[in-house]
């Protein structure tokens, strides 16, 4: 990895609230490979309630869907705590899209989501419950 594109991840991975940031972002674009780099290699994400992939490809297939729907991610951080090194960030989001029925998707809800700080200082996601404190 170049040390430019280091130094680009690295900003946006500083701070748990830039990687919530960067979620949007990759969500948005539709950079799939920049959302992987975002969660620790033994993370899991809650696909929906009750139901978690935890493996980097469950994960990645998580993730697509949402990019597949070609839509747009709105996200807004509320609280922050920090402990050590983990920090439980909450948020409100709300999704717009399109099913592969062509049918308007409209989600919106309450995350709760663990990061933890990695040696090299930068932020990484452990937990990602895209549907936890509803």
């Amino acid at each position: 990895m170049s040390k430019q594109i280091y130094n680009q991840n690295e900003n946006k991975t500083s701070t748990p609230e830039k990687v919530l940031d960067a979620i949007v972002e990759g969500i948005n674009s539709g950079n799939l490979e920049s959302l992987m780099t975002l969660y620790e290699a033994e993370s899991c994400f809650a696909t929906l309630p009750g139901q978690l992939a935890k493996s980097p490809e469950s994960i990645r297939e998580s993730l697509r869907s949402f990019i597949d729907l070609k839509g747009k991610l709105d996200l807004k951080v509320k609280r922050v705590l920090h402990v050590s090194d983990l920090a439980l960030v909450t948020t409100e989001w709300s999704y717009s899209g399109t099913g592969p029925d062509n049918e308007p998707v409209n989600l919106l809800a309450k995350s709760a989501d663990v990061l933890r700080l990695q040696s090299d200082g930068t932020w990484r996601i452990v937990i990602d419950n895209p549907w936890g404190t509803g």
